[in-house]
């Protein structure tokens, strides 16, 4: 498999990058300043690329199987376009050169509440929506890009992401949020990206991940 790996240099992205490695892929690593990524391999290609930037993508996307998308920006409470213009420009990307298969991160906050537990739905949901709630909005704008899209699309609905050492297993519900769901370790969310790439009973909807 060829995967392409927008925010290749972010804290999944590198796992993300080393993982599809060890997994035997062949990685088109892109990021606004890709010379952070230290990783060399044979199988290895970097490329300076701005997913806001359409013509910066597109080329990138030919001869490509899947695209594994770990950008983002944290949580913020200024407007942003980069996961609902970003992702736009890679689904178009996608479209002109046939690649179907996209997996992206988005949050349980981006998900429509009703499913949640009491707890969330009543105070950490509508907090962190308060506070930080500009990243969520844009994660919901593409929600649209990819439902208007026709590609095989999985949206992973992360909760928080710790940049702590992986635990080598992780909780997956196609359905619903997972019960105590709270968190999940960098390395663990890479392994859930590659392994839902890998998956045809995904596509087209959203999944809850968590360790």
């Amino acid at each position: 498999m060829r995967i392409l790996v927008p925010g290749a240099t972010g804290m999944v992205g590198g796992h993300v990058v080393e993982q599809a490695l060890r997994r035997g892929y062949e990685v088109v690593a892109i990021a606004r300043n890709p010379t952070k990524l230290t990783i060399g391999h044979p199988r290895l290609a970097k490329a300076r690329a701005d997913i806001l930037n359409a013509a910066s993508v597109e080329p990138l996307l030919k001869g490509i199987d899947a695209v594994v998308s770990t950008v983002g920006i944290g949580t913020s409470k200024q407007p942003t376009t980069l996961y609902s213009e970003g992702t736009r420009n890679l689904l178009a990307g996608m479209d002109k050169h046939g690649v179907e298969r996209i997996v992206v991160i988005s949050s349980e906050v981006a998900e429509h509440w009703a499913h949640q537990g009491l707890f969330k739905l009543w105070i950490v949901l509508p907090l962190l929506q308060k506070f930080i709630g500009a990243t969520y909005d844009d994660m919901r704008r593409m929600d649209i890009a990819l439902w208007e899209s026709s590609a095989q699309w999985t949206t992973i609905r992360a909760p928080r992401i710790r940049p702590a050492s992986a635990t080598g297993r992780y909780r997956l519900n196609a359905d619903k949020p997972i019960r105590q769901g709270w968190t999940i370790t960098a390395p663990d969310m890479a392994t859930a990206l590659l392994d839902i790439a890998e998956r045809d009973d995904l596509g087209r909807q959203p999944v809850y991940v968590a360790n």
